[in-house]
């Protein structure tokens, strides 16, 4: 981060030949190790990249004059276009991050953010190599030197970033304290090359108004990665502490009446239940509901308990929305959490936030119509012309900032809070309605990733690698009738913890056994969906056991088992249509949806994951199918070789749709109709193998010898189950980890989780009243 200085006083030590280089990288290293509140802050990296650089001009030796030349015009103009072209890539890339899922995108913007602060503080340090050679050779400042130092400021600025993105993960926001060094230094050298370069020209005062320009925007950087940080965020939400003396102040009085001859008795005063004030426009009662319960429930991202009162008035709102109005509220409080996590969100809507961004780019533009007058620097045209496309990028990115906070869903609060009740505020946010539609803006991805065991097995590939993530991952759309099935599956959860509260307090039992019957409630694993649905097929009992079975055992194996089976029902089912289709391509594509955050998503699990039963089971089906020999029947009739018509269509490299599925079905019929499953696999195999693959054949085959012919019964019971590992998944998720999702296009698992959240069925919520107020009665 002191390149500036650092390159500087390694090219002036390195020219005497008494001062060994090794020397020099000690001394430097051990000066800028700083020690903060049991933080330790190395800055060994900047003065090695310093000796690189200086290491790499002496190697350019090797090359001839005229290229050596060429570099040195165009090694700084380089650095400037290059820094510019990165901060354009962050403030597009960087609001992409919160609805596109696509990989490149990720990468575009982990790369840009990554190089966007070595590169400008490289092309700091060349710049004052640059300025201090010229005084080291007995040279003066002329009018490319002048215009060349005026870039300083805009690297400082390009320092700061756009409003797009501050941090790309959560664990950038923890480094507050790095970023704020870096702003102490960073404009201290700019401050440095001004001196060298200052002429007291227009263009000297005008570095000096872009330099505040910087200061300011670098600071915003560090203030927004502070309030982001967790610490901070817990410490904003937690409210003051309560140190009065009601209580000391009301047992004196108590024993003084006492004392008197009263029968005196405190009664405790029940508290009134406080609403939200929602009486807003009808079109915008979602976005007031998302910004009121916010402001509650983002305490769950820093592992704070949720109050009774602010759950009951979550339920109480809750309880009346409809399944699109509900997930909507949800869509929009994530998005406001993404903003205080990954954007200068929190330092940009607060009245001194706008007072910045209205200084900020009114300097901006100050300086660019003072330097467009000014014909003085127009002979270099290239330094021209870099300078020209550094203002106009900085006018166009305060410009394009302010339109994301124009369409922003914060302004549309304020303005709703603030004119209500006039003409005014309703004819705004009609022109916000359609600015969002024209505009498409987005808050998340809409998709459930889907990640399929048997197309992996199929494809031959024998390791679970980030490569097989990229080839076989793909995104289905959450729909409509996905989220109705959720929210009815949560609602009835929450129907059955009212009725268990209820009765609870009703038998005048502890809160503590209303906890622990929450907690078994949400810990179902299927075991109520089988108990369910037995009650309708009575006449079958002993298959009923290997469902048991299924949701007895660890939840990765139990995911296991019944993505493979539904895999298996699914390719070897009839045709369907109607609402048989519908259940059946639901349950799909919630099943390979939980097989994806099990394989490339385990970190959002809570339970232990065990790794190498995804590989056994994936290993187990490639050797099936490749073992498979052609059996024949009493009557003579060579049986159809299921095995051989795979391995044929597994040496076709054909794209077509329709060999994929064939393919896909002809597997599916060979596992269950070649596979005996009498006995089950753990006792022919023991703890050698961890594959549950034939344990999900006979699932599947135990299912339809249930269902029978009634395919709606088999998919319905499908589908339950797999709405129950849905919500047991996120119940015990890990909350921890739902803030990095945001980063990533959003996850579903998430949305589920803060849903379930807002129902009260979390374990960071009160179950029982947290506080009273107390009247002493005396007679």
């Amino acid at each position: 981060m002191n390149h500036c200085l650092g390159i500087r006083l390694l090219n002036r030590l390195n020219k005497v030949e008494e001062y060994p280089t090794f020397p020099i990288i000690c001394s430097c290293s051990i000066s800028c190790i700083w020690h903060y509140q049991g933080q330790t802050f190395l800055m060994i990296p900047t003065i090695v990249s310093g000796l690189i650089l200086m290491r790499r001009r002496r190697m350019m030796e090797v090359f001839p004059t005229h290229l050596r030349k060429l570099w040195k015009e165009w090694e700084l103009i380089g650095a400037a276009l290059f820094s510019l072209t990165l901060q354009i890539v962050l403030i597009l890339s960087g609001n992409c991050r919160k609805y596109c899922r696509a990989t490149w995108v990720r990468f575009v913007a982990w790369f840009a953010y990554m190089l966007a602060d070595s590169v400008a503080t490289i092309a700091l340090g060349i710049l004052s190599n640059d300025l201090g050679q010229i005084y080291d050779d007995g040279g003066h400042i002329n009018g490319a030197n002048e215009l060349k130092a005026f870039w300083a400021p805009f690297f400082l600025l390009h320092l700061g970033g756009p409003e797009t993105i501050t941090a790309y993960s959560l664990e950038d926001n923890e480094l507050y304290l790095r970023h704020l060094f870096g702003l102490i230094v960073q404009t201290t050298a700019t401050l440095y090359i001004l001196l060298l370069a200052w002429t007291s020209s227009n263009l000297s005062y005008l570095s000096i108004v872009m330099i505040l320009v910087g200061s300011i925007k670098y600071g915003e950087r560090t203030l927004a990665l502070w309030k982001a940080s967790k610490n901070k965020i817990r410490d904003s939400i937690l409210p003051a502490p309560d140190s009065d003396l009601r209580y000391t102040k009301l047992m004196e009085k108590y024993a003084i009446k006492a004392a008197e001859g009263y029968f005196v008795e405190i009664i405790e005063m029940k508290e009134s239940k406080a609403n939200l004030d929602v009486a807003v426009p009808e079109n915008e009662h979602d976005l007031v509901k998302a910004d009121a319960l916010f402001q509650t429930f983002k305490s769950l991202f820093a592992d704070l308990i949720i109050s009774y009162h602010d759950r009951d008035r979550s339920q109480g709102l809750f309880e009346c929305m409809s399944p699109k109005s509900a997930f909507h509220v949800i869509e929009i409080e994530l998005g406001f959490m993404y903003d205080l996590l990954y954007t200068k969100a929190p330092v940009i809507y607060s009245p001194w936030g706008f007072v910045r961004r209205f200084i900020t780019f009114f300097l901006t533009c100050l300086v660019f119509t003072f330097f467009i007058l000014d014909d003085k620097f127009r002979r270099n045209r290239t330094d021209f012309v870099v300078t020209l496309l550094l203002l106009v990028v900085a006018v166009w990115l305060e410009i394009y900032a302010a339109l994301v906070v124009l369409v922003s869903d914060e302004t549309r609060i304020w303005l709703i809070k603030r004119w209500k009740k006039t003409c005014t505020a309703q004819s705004s946010n009609g022109c916000f309605e359609k600015w969002f539609k024209w505009l498409k803006v987005k808050r998340w991805s809409k998709s459930m990733a889907q990640y399929s065991l048997l197309q992996l097995s199929l494809q031959e590939k024998y390791s679970i690698s980030i490569i097989e993530e990229f080839r076989y991952k793909n995104y289905e759309k959450f729909t409509e009738e996905y989220r109705k099935l959720i929210f009815d599956h949560v609602k009835e959860k929450f129907d059955k913890f009212n009725e268990l509260e209820k009765r609870i307090k009703q038998e005048a039992r502890s809160t503590s056994t209303l906890d622990a019957a929450i907690r078994e409630m949400c810990s179902q694993r299927g075991k109520d969906i089988i108990e369910k649905y037995q009650k309708m097929k009575r006449e079958v009992v002993l298959e009923w056991s290997v469902l048991e079975w299924s949701v007895s055992v660890e939840f990765d194996q139990s995911i296991l088992i019944w993505h493979m089976a539904t895999e298996i029902c699914y390719y070897t089912s009839e045709d369907l249509s109607g609402y048989v289709k519908s259940t059946r391509d639901f349950s799909l594509h919630m099943s390979r949806y939980m097989c994806y955050l099990l394989v490339i998503r385990p970190s959002l699990l809570s339970d232990r994951i065990e790794i190498m039963r995804i590989r056994h089971t994936r290993a187990e089906a490639m050797e099936f199918f490749k073992g498979q020999r052609p059996t024949t029947s009493d009557d003579g009739i060579a049986r159809q070789d299921w095995a051989a018509t795979l391995l044929k269509l597994l040496r076709k490299k054909c794209s077509s749709v329709v060999d994929v599925e064939e393919r896909r079905k002809t597997a599916c019929k060979s596992l269950l109709l070649d596979v005996k499953t009498d006995v089950p696999h753990g006792k022919v195999k023991g703890d050698r193998s961890k594959s549950v693959l034939f344990d999900a054949c006979r699932l599947a085959r135990t299912l339809g010898t249930i269902s029978g012919p009634d395919q709606a019964f088999k998919w319905n019971l499908i589908k339950d189950m797999w709405l129950e590992l849905l919500a047991y998944a996120a119940f015990h998720s890990r909350d921890s980890q739902h803030g990095q999702q945001l980063r990533r296009g959003g996850e579903l698992l998430t949305h589920v989780w803060l849903l379930m959240a807002h129902f009260g069925l979390t374990e960071q919520c009160q179950i029982s009243p947290s506080h009273a107020r107390a009247r002493l009665f005396t007679e």
